[in-house]
């Protein structure tokens, strides 16, 4: 079993419960002929703070292996980079106690708040992989920033708010992503 921790994107905001991440990502990793459970433990609106509060009921004795997806709120609020790292913390280490692997999906930040922000914000996904020993998959978004036009990419990918993935988008996501959480598969085995 695999739990995804996250937010919105995890949750499958705004979509038909079918053509969320979750289900999509079962989906992939079933065509590549793997028998897995993936639980969706995405709760929209979510900060890092929020998964800190509900890791160690994510992690129960049936997870094998857990997706930590989460910032993408704590971006949106302009939260200090100090309290979301320490809160991702607190998640790799409840998941270390357990002995269970991780795929750490970090959030690539923007320049609203300026090159310091953007360097710490964007630093600690790298820095707590390394110091975890997790895998790594840098931007949850990166499937979609990969497309060489990214307006045409917004607008055929992206709901109205500009923020969450279509079902399309979700495909793009799950596709590049999909590597990742297979590697993420094989550790747990």
């Amino acid at each position: 079993m695999v739990a995804a921790l996250g937010d919105s994107l995890t949750a499958g905001y705004g979509l038909p419960r079918a053509d969320g991440f979750v289900p999509q990502m079962q989906a992939w990793l079933t065509e590549q002929g793997v028998e897995v459970e993936v639980r969706n433990a995405g709760v929209s609106g979510d900060t890092t703070a929020g998964g800190l509060s509900r890791v160690d009921w994510t992690l129960t004795d049936d997870v094998d292996a857990m997706i930590v997806a989460l910032g993408g709120n704590d971006l949106l609020r302009g939260l200090d980079p100090a309290v979301s790292r320490r809160n991702l913390d607190g998640i790799l280490q409840a998941a270390k106690a357990k002995d269970v692997p991780v795929l750490l999906v970090g959030v690539a930040a923007s320049m609203n708040y300026g090159a310091d922000y953007k360097a710490a914000f964007d630093g600690m996904y790298a820095e707590l992989s390394a110091q975890y020993e997790t895998l790594l998959y840098p931007d949850f978004f990166r499937g979609l920033a990969e497309l060489p036009d990214r307006e045409v990419a917004r607008r055929e990918h992206l709901q109205g708010d500009g923020i969450h993935p279509d079902a399309s988008g979700v495909e793009i996501l799950v596709e590049a992503m999909g590597p990742s959480v297979l590697e993420l598969v094989r550790q747990a085995q």
